[in-house]
């Protein structure tokens, strides 16, 4: 089998474990479900940068190499000990992916580009819908953050613009480039357009695949539970959420919404308006709380790893997906693979995940609170609860993430990239 080497954004769980570094609040996502379904005997190292770690650190586990180093400067090494036969870099949201195909090609080594989301989507509608005033900072909120990093927009809008002209760069020196969506591969066209297309299907995380189809409809009780597994920056537009909640508790008076992380930072009464300015979307995602008397209606879970996901997944009643930008969210992905019925904006690559909506209920704009909240109680007052939903999600999640299917479709792209650069090469 030929030798590949992974470049990832994150250091996945695995990672950490075999160099000894602790296992962070990320998970690893669909790629440590691609990396349990590949074959044990395929040669793969794993490369992530992480600053947590002012060397270089290695380890092995299950037959797959791991190194983890805090920058991109040693790539050149990387590349010239290992000698792979194909380098995949998974992503193209991230500096270090750029420098790694540039040291690749340096090296004339073969590169197949991964696409996860779309950056420049994800730039363009990053603060969608946000009042100017939480979306510029001032001199006062500039200064304190150079000396404690808050949550400014504008920095935050500065840095995503920055990446996705880095995405740009990536693309268009890539000859091979891999995805799931119409979304993205319309992306590639227009960014890449001398790139081979191959497209291939996620596998989300063996714990979800292991409880695939194990939700349940119950009576809501108290009132139905909602859940959005993201929420701490614009683009994933809880700000929208909160602006339909009120007319869901018309319909739903006992409605729960539960969003997956931290809640808003709050170091009491003294520090308050120093963290209210320098977290400015949290700030206003309060105001709308309490100007819509959700009080004791919005939980926050805190950060959930892969179990604990699964669980709040099958403790609520209906899942919700509100970004302005998505390719194929893992979220929505693990929540259908569950069979849970789902409520999407239809926005990037949710309608082909969805199957043009036959698989989940969904709504347009994404900002449209009006159009979210009759989502929403349309698909709470169906008659079974949403399980038939349900079941028409898992089925298909079931055929979009089957573990063995995509490993072995994986391969075969792997196989095609290295015969068409060694036609190109023999030519």
């Amino acid at each position: 089998m030929p030798k590949i080497l992974w470049l990832v954004s994150v250091t996945l769980p695995e990672a950490a474990a075999a160099v000894g570094l602790p296992a962070g609040q990320v998970g690893g996502g669909w790629l440590s479900g691609m990396l349990a379904a590949l074959p044990a005997e395929l040669p793969l190292t794993v490369v992530s940068v992480d600053a947590r770690t002012k060397t270089a650190r290695s380890g092995k586990t299950d037959g797959v190499r791991y190194l983890v180093v805090p920058d991109v400067s040693g790539f050149g090494a990387i590349l010239a000990r290992l000698q792979p036969d194909l380098v995949h870099i998974w992503g193209t949201e991230y500096t270090a992916a750029l420098a790694m195909q540039q040291e690749a090609a340096r090296q004339n080594l073969p590169v197949l580009v991964g696409i996860q989301g779309v950056m420049c989507d994800c730039a363009e509608h990053l603060c969608d819908d946000v009042p100017p005033q939480y979306r510029h900072s001032n001199w006062i909120q500039r200064g304190i953050d150079r000396v404690v990093p808050g949550g400014l927009l504008d920095k935050m809008q500065a840095n995503f613009d920055a990446l996705a002209q880095s995405e740009a760069r990536l693309l268009a020196g890539a000859r091979h480039v891999t995805g799931r969506t119409g979304f993205d591969r319309r992306a590639v066209a227009r960014l890449a357009p001398d790139a081979r297309y191959y497209p291939c299907n996620e596998t989300l995380r063996p714990v979800f695949w292991q409880s695939a189809g194990s939700w349940r409809a119950r009576e809501y009780g108290q009132g139905p539970v909602l859940l959005l597994s993201q929420g701490n920056y614009p683009l994933k537009n809880l700000h929208t959420l909160l602006k339909a909640m009120p007319a869901v508790l018309r319909e739903w008076p006992g409605a729960v919404l539960r969003i997956a992380g931290w809640p808003p930072l709050d170091k009491g009464k003294l520090l308050r308006p120093v963290i209210d300015a320098m977290f400015p979307y949290q700030t206003w995602c309060k105001k709308l709380i309490a100007r819509g008397k959700l009080e004791g209606h919005v939980q926050y879970t805190g950060p959930l790893q892969a179990a604990q996901m699964r669980q709040a997944y099958l403790d609520a009643d209906l899942f919700l997906l509100t970004a302005y930008s998505e390719n194929s969210p893992n979220s929505l992905g693990e929540a259908m693979l569950l069979g849970m019925p789902c409520v999407a904006a239809a926005v990037g690559g949710v309608p082909d995940v969805t199957a043009g909506g036959a698989a989940a209920v969904l709504y347009g704009p994404a900002g449209d609170a009006d159009a979210l909240a009759e989502a929403i109680c349309r698909t709470l007052a169906l008659s079974d609860h949403g399980t038939a939903l349900g079941r028409k999600a898992a089925d298909l999640a079931r055929q979009a993430h089957d573990p063995a299917a995509n490993a072995a479709r994986m391969l075969e792209i792997y196989r095609q990239v290295l015969a068409a650069e060694q036609g190109a090469a023999d030519a």
